[in-house]
């Protein structure tokens, strides 16, 4: 069984958007609806700008599929870019703060931020939605549900959601922004409507959270295979991302020890357990600060991660910047752009997420057929336990 990994490639303007997954096992069914629906969702949220209105997102599986089945090989995908730029290119001579501009022209040594631009555009976020919607369906074979909604916008809040993943989806799918609290819907939309007209953008954050997720994915052996340290990499990778917390890391850092975790209980009904697979089924926890993982492996519980983002740094009162060529001080350009990503951002937050899952699952339960894998993960859930 091959290592799960995927390659992107592109630019915002460019042709296409490709993509390439190697490592999926065969047989899982897929097909382009499985993809296109979750390029769709990407696409919506209040605040997003007017290239949305003119893109018309869908991915073409162009290999590693046949008659609706992966077959192990590498499976490739393609969007098209309807808005692109088509004759001479357009130069970015001023780089404009909060962007990859100044920084990739120092490291690659280009005459002006153009190229930079292109491809750390968040238009390569389209390509891992539809990488994680491959993800999340054979997450799927495996009964685990991996979902966000967006918690605040700006300074405003709503609580924490408690819910099943699909109550959660039927409220959060409804609201222009992802949030599944109406009242808080309300100010975060007219929060973002007036950050609009002032000419500003908005940041915020959101929740991610995956159910019946089983205990044991990851490893405390080495510090590159610990789950926690993987979801944040994965997460802080999408533009815009500026902290990810884990389950309630910010608050419990703020308290003591005594209210920080979560205390292991007997689960009613069960009596001693002399196989070690067999103590899932007897424990049971007060609460999951936590957030599902411990010591950098999954304990069963729901896993739950928050991700920051920063507001758009593209501004229409644009910032300071100075002139590569003249050296002289001058604004930074303006380029139409969203007023706030963090409903977006939730499918792809989304996407990375099951991408960690989908890998982490692979190599406790491998299989170079779905079958495989589903053999392999029965074995582990009749001696486990159903994870909860």
């Amino acid at each position: 069984m091959a290592e799960l990994r995927f390659l992107t490639a592109g630019e915002s303007h460019g042709p296409a958007l490709m993509g390439i997954i190697e490592g999926l096992p065969a047989g899982l069914p897929l097909g382009p609806r499985d993809v296109n629906g979750e390029l769709r969702r990407r696409q919506r949220g209040h605040g997003r700008g007017r290239r949305m209105s003119l893109e018309r997102d869908a991915a073409e599986i162009l290999g590693g599929v046949i008659e609706g089945r992966t077959t192990g090989a590498p499976l490739s995908m393609v969007i098209t870019n309807h808005v692109r730029k088509t004759g001479a290119r357009t130069d970015l001579p001023v780089p404009r703060p909060g962007h990859a501009d100044l920084a990739g022209v120092l490291k690659y040594r280009f005459a002006d931020a153009y190229p930079v631009s292109e491809r750390a555009s968040a238009r390569e976020t389209a390509m891992r939605v539809a990488v994680g919607a491959v993800a999340k369906k054979l997450l799927r074979t495996l009964d685990i549900e991996v979902y966000s909604y967006t918690m605040g916008i700006g300074a405003l809040r709503a609580a924490p959601a408690d819910a099943p993943i699909a109550k959660l989806r039927a409220r959060a799918e409804k609201s222009p922004v992802r949030c599944p609290d109406a009242e808080a819907t309300r100010q975060m939309v007219a929060l973002i409507d007036e950050a609009r007209e002032a000419g500003d953008t908005l940041g915020g954050v959101l929740e991610v959270i995956a159910d019946h997720v089983p205990p044991g994915l990851g490893s405390y052996v080495h510090w590159d295979r610990r789950m926690d340290g993987r979801i944040a990499h994965a997460l802080m990778s999408i533009p815009s991302a500026k902290a990810v917390e884990i389950g309630d890391g910010v608050s419990v850092s703020l308290g003591r020890g005594s209210a920080a975790h979560d205390a292991i209980l007997v689960r009613k009904g069960r009596g001693a357990a002399r196989d070690p697979l067999d103590r899932h089924r007897l424990t049971a926890r007060a609460s999951n600060r936590a957030g599902g993982i411990e010591g950098g492996v999954t304990n069963g519980q729901r896993l739950i991660a928050r991700v920051y983002h920063k507001p758009i740094s593209t501004l229409r009162s644009p910032m300071q910047s100075v002139a590569f060529a003249s050296g002289k001080a001058t604004l930074a350009p303006y380029r139409r752009s969203d007023v706030c990503v963090v409903p977006a951002a939730g499918v792809v937050a989304e996407a990375m997420l099951a991408w960690v899952l989908a890998a982490a699952v692979l190599e406790k339960f491998g299989g170079d057929s779905i079958a495989e894998m589903l053999d392999f993960f029965a074995t582990w859930r009749r001696a486990a336990g159903r994870p909860g």
